[in-house]
């Protein structure tokens, strides 16, 4: 069976807010600055400064990033344990299907053998 997440409406979060591609952009911008502000996020990006905070919102709401403010301005610095932790939930799924898709291949190259037993929910 996979290992349940501790709290799966954040990995659900995380997976919501990755699904976007101008916020997996962001992300990838902010691994290679550290730190960035939306406005210089911005100039990286086709999209406006106002939509940059938008995208900026969600990923901060999901904890993929966190924003502090530095004077006048907000500096947004990337978060990676939520993604890691995602990421360990996605490898445990994917290792429960690659042990279904095994025995049922075993199963099915197999001659006069009885089916395996399915497993309770």
């Amino acid at each position: 069976m996979t290992e349940a997440p501790s709290d799966p409406s954040e990995i659900g979060a995380v997976l919501v807010a990755l699904a976007d591609p101008t916020r997996r952009m962001l992300l990838d911008a902010l691994g290679e600055e550290g730190q960035a502000s939306a406005t210089t996020l911005a100039a990286r990006l086709p999209v406006s400064r106002q939509a940059v905070v938008k995208h900026l919102q969600i990923l901060e709401e999901a904890g993929l990033v966190t924003g502090g403010r530095a004077g006048r301005q907000v500096l947004y610095t990337p978060c990676p344990a939520p993604l890691d932790a995602s990421a360990r939930w996605l490898t445990a799924l994917a290792t429960t299907w690659d042990r279904r898709l095994t025995a049922l291949k075993r199963a099915a190259e197999t001659p006069n053998q009885p089916p395996p037993l399915q497993e309770n929910p």
